[in-house]
């Protein structure tokens, strides 16, 4: 896979077959994740609010239409941010914010880098030398199956920073600052044979999340999550990994990172307004409009849209014994 911020679908397609299909499922509906904006609209039928991406729409004579948001057309950008609040965080901002958890975690900080104020009062950051030292009590497995959650996520630049999301710019990996980064970083330190690496790998992937609304931004982020995961095994291995490793990752992903109304739990716009026709007693019939509860009492466990699942990789299912339960994501708000 060529080294790049913009990840093109065509080329999944061709070194990587049945990835992309893969990355487009969604796990609740066992369709394909959904436009959920008209942003593409003008180009057909196919690209409108509720279409399924397919893997035709993204390749062949539509060209790579699916693009990270640094690429995309001004007036469109100031547009989703108007319309869905779409507001991109700089690499220095996330690493922040991931340092005061990572803070918390360890007990001190600058564990991972250190913050460097520059003059015109942004920040980047200078990343630690040697092995990351972990606090008596704690492993490198405690971190890397400490569970994280991004919200909202869009192209998912606090769980991987591969570029900037608001300049482009590409982040090497041994300076990369985002949740995940720094799991495959401790793995990288801790680990040295190829299947100890890709079963605390898996691991790793298994215990990070993020919800997107939108279903191109919702690619990326897997996408960039699925890259990750190649870049890393070729910087500790010197080689990419097999096809089978890059499925199993891109499984894991499908899960992990989903599409979903986050101020609701269910897929976008999945709630509906129900006409109930009566007849009284003259023998007129009488409709009358049932709005979604959920909606209209503003109660996220009400709502008649679709609920969205996900896989709690650790929790045993009842029926099969084996680890892995399908849960859904509004359940885990009374854990």
């Amino acid at each position: 896979m060529r080294t790049g911020i913009d990840i093109l679908e065509s080329e999944i397609i061709k070194e990587y077959p049945n990835v992309l299909e893969i990355l487009l499922c969604d796990q609740t509906t066992h369709k394909n994740i959904f436009w959920a904006t008209d942003n593409y609209s003008h180009i057909g039928e196919s690209f409108s609010f509720f279409s399924q991406i397919l893997p035709d729409l993204i390749t062949g004579d539509y060209g790579s239409i699916i693009m990270p948001r640094v690429h995309k057309d001004k007036i469109l950008q100031l547009s989703r941010s108007k319309v869905m609040a779409e507001v991109f965080t700089p690499s220095w901002i996330c690493n922040a914010q991931n340092n005061l958890i990572d803070s918390s975690w360890f007990g001190k900080a600058n564990v991972f880098n250190k913050e460097i104020l520059l003059n015109n009062g942004t920040k980047t950051w200078e990343t630690t030398k040697g092995n990351i030292a972990f606090p008596k009590g704690k492993t490198w497995e405690d971190y890397i199956r400490d569970t994280r959650l991004e919200i909202s996520c869009g192209e998912a630049p606090y769980l991987v920073s591969r570029y900037d999301t608001t300049t482009g710019e590409f982040i090497p990996i041994e300076n990369r600052v985002g949740i995940l980064d720094r799991k495959l970083r401790v793995i990288n330190e801790n680990v040295a044979s190829i299947d100890e690496w890709l079963q605390a790998t898996q691991t790793a992937y298994k215990n990070i999340y993020g919800f997107e609304w939108q279903g191109d931004s919702l690619l990326l982020a897997r996408e960039a999550l699925l890259t990750t995961f190649i870049e890393n095994y070729a910087y500790k291995f010197g080689t990419e990994p097999l096809l089978e490793s890059i499925q199993n990752i891109a499984y894991i992903i499908s899960w992990n990172v989903w599409q979903m109304d986050g101020l609701k739990g269910v897929l976008p716009n999945s709630c509906t307004d129900t006409i109930k026709e009566n007849s009284n007693l003259f023998g007129n019939s009488e409709k009358k409009t049932i709005k979604c509860k959920g909606c209209e009492l503003q109660n996220i466990l009400l709502h008649n849209g679709i609920y969205c699942i996900i896989m709690d990789w650790e929790e045993k299912d009842k029926q099969t014994g084996k680890k892995g339960k399908i849960t859904r994501f509004i359940d885990l708000l009374n854990k």
